[in-house]
Protein backbone atom coordinates (compact mmCIF):
# COMPACT_ATOMS: atom_id res chain seq x y z
CA UNK A 1 0.00 0.00 0.00
CA UNK A 2 2.13 2.90 -1.02
CA UNK A 3 1.62 6.27 -0.15
CA UNK A 4 2.90 9.12 -1.75
CA UNK A 5 3.32 12.60 -1.28
CA UNK A 6 4.11 14.88 -3.46
CA UNK A 7 5.40 17.97 -2.88
CA UNK A 8 5.76 21.13 -5.50
CA UNK A 9 5.64 24.50 -6.51
CA UNK A 10 2.36 25.95 -6.51
CA UNK A 11 2.93 27.06 -10.08
CA UNK A 12 2.78 23.43 -11.11
CA UNK A 13 -0.63 23.02 -10.37
CA UNK A 14 -1.43 26.03 -12.94
CA UNK A 15 0.36 23.57 -15.41
CA UNK A 16 -1.97 20.56 -14.76
CA UNK A 17 -4.61 19.93 -12.43
CA UNK A 18 -3.69 18.31 -9.06
CA UNK A 19 -6.82 15.52 -9.49
CA UNK A 20 -4.91 14.54 -13.10
CA UNK A 21 -1.00 14.55 -11.54
CA UNK A 22 -2.84 12.69 -8.95
CA UNK A 23 -4.61 9.99 -11.03
CA UNK A 24 -1.62 10.08 -13.41
CA UNK A 25 0.66 8.65 -10.66
CA UNK A 26 -1.74 6.47 -9.41
CA UNK A 27 -2.14 4.71 -12.53
CA UNK A 28 1.38 4.50 -12.97
CA UNK A 29 2.04 2.95 -9.90
CA UNK A 30 -0.75 0.61 -10.21
CA UNK A 31 1.03 -0.82 -13.28
CA UNK A 32 4.11 -2.32 -11.74
CA UNK A 33 3.56 -5.71 -10.69
CA UNK A 34 3.72 -6.03 -6.52
CA UNK A 35 1.66 -2.89 -6.19
CA UNK A 36 -1.73 -3.04 -4.87
CA UNK A 37 -4.78 -1.01 -5.96
CA UNK A 38 -4.59 1.00 -2.77
CA UNK A 39 -2.64 3.45 -3.58
CA UNK A 40 -2.62 6.63 -1.79
CA UNK A 41 -0.98 9.82 -3.35
CA UNK A 42 -1.83 13.55 -1.97
CA UNK A 43 -0.18 16.85 -2.90
CA UNK A 44 1.12 19.34 -0.93
CA UNK A 45 1.81 22.50 -2.74
CA UNK A 46 4.37 24.89 -1.76
CA UNK A 47 3.85 28.92 -2.25
CA UNK A 48 7.32 29.68 -0.52
CA UNK A 49 10.42 27.93 -0.71
CA UNK A 50 14.10 27.70 -2.22
CA UNK A 51 15.50 24.58 -4.55
CA UNK A 52 19.26 25.18 -4.31
CA UNK A 53 18.92 28.50 -3.72
CA UNK A 54 16.31 29.52 -6.22
CA UNK A 55 12.50 30.07 -6.50
CA UNK A 56 12.49 26.99 -9.67
CA UNK A 57 9.46 24.78 -9.92
CA UNK A 58 10.13 21.48 -8.75
CA UNK A 59 8.67 18.31 -7.81
CA UNK A 60 9.77 16.11 -5.33
CA UNK A 61 7.99 12.88 -4.31
CA UNK A 62 8.22 10.77 -0.89
CA UNK A 63 7.03 7.48 -1.59
CA UNK A 64 6.49 5.18 1.50
CA UNK A 65 5.96 1.53 0.87
CA UNK A 66 5.67 -2.00 3.02
CA UNK A 67 9.36 -3.82 3.32
CA UNK A 68 9.71 -6.54 0.93
CA UNK A 69 10.10 -5.34 -2.54
CA UNK A 70 12.55 -6.58 -4.74
CA UNK A 71 15.72 -3.68 -5.51
CA UNK A 72 14.49 -3.95 -9.32
CA UNK A 73 10.75 -3.30 -8.42
CA UNK A 74 11.83 -0.62 -6.31
CA UNK A 75 14.26 1.20 -9.22
CA UNK A 76 10.68 0.45 -11.92
CA UNK A 77 8.81 2.52 -9.52
CA UNK A 78 10.84 5.56 -9.12
CA UNK A 79 12.05 5.73 -12.90
CA UNK A 80 8.48 5.31 -14.13
CA UNK A 81 6.58 7.95 -11.95
CA UNK A 82 9.92 10.32 -12.79
CA UNK A 83 9.33 9.59 -16.56
CA UNK A 84 5.87 10.73 -16.86
CA UNK A 85 6.43 13.82 -14.30
CA UNK A 86 8.87 15.07 -16.89
CA UNK A 87 6.50 14.13 -19.77
CA UNK A 88 3.54 15.96 -17.75
CA UNK A 89 6.20 18.81 -17.08
CA UNK A 90 8.94 19.17 -19.26
CA UNK A 91 10.05 22.72 -18.35
CA UNK A 92 10.66 21.78 -14.77
CA UNK A 93 14.39 21.57 -13.96
CA UNK A 94 13.89 19.52 -10.70
CA UNK A 95 11.96 16.26 -10.51
CA UNK A 96 13.13 13.66 -7.71
CA UNK A 97 11.27 10.68 -6.00
CA UNK A 98 12.74 8.86 -2.63
CA UNK A 99 11.20 5.63 -1.80
CA UNK A 100 10.93 4.68 2.06
CA UNK A 101 10.33 1.36 3.42
CA UNK A 102 7.99 1.11 6.48
CA UNK A 103 8.29 -2.28 8.29
CA UNK A 104 5.01 -4.48 8.23
CA UNK A 105 5.79 -5.75 11.70
CA UNK A 106 5.10 -2.02 12.99
CA UNK A 107 2.69 -0.82 10.50
CA UNK A 108 -0.82 -0.43 12.49
CA UNK A 109 -3.85 1.36 10.44
CA UNK A 110 -7.57 1.32 12.17
CA UNK A 111 -8.82 -1.57 10.62
CA UNK A 112 -6.18 -3.97 12.41
CA UNK A 113 -7.45 -2.85 16.12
Amino acid sequence: MPHLIVECSEHILKNGSADEIIEKIYKTVTAIDSFEKNVMVRIIPYKHYTTLGTQDDFIYIFANILEGRTLENKKTFSKNVVILLKEMFPTVPKISINIREFERATFVNNSMV
